[in-house]
């Protein structure tokens, strides 16, 4: 029993790393950079934009967009 209570307690740490790491992506200047110019010349089309940068998916760049351009008031 104690294993199964160890093993409960692993998966609620590495829910917690990923929630953190979701929310927070790091991106370089270089990134940032074109990032903001592709967005400028293709609007929202983030496969293209992530084709760009190696190691990047579309989904992230979106988030970082949508968290750092996108403005949820309205």
């Amino acid at each position: 029993m104690a294993d199964l209570d160890h093993s409960s307690d692993d998966t609620s740490v590495d829910s917690r790393e990923n929630s953190s790491q979701d929310s927070k992506l790091e991106f370089s200047e270089d990134e940032e950079t074109l990032i903001v110019r592709m967005y400028n010349l293709i609007g929202d089309r983030w496969a293209l934009i992530a084709g760009r940068i190696p190691g990047r998916t579309a989904e992230e760049i979106e988030k970082y967009w949508t968290s750092r351009y996108y403005s949820t008031s309205e």
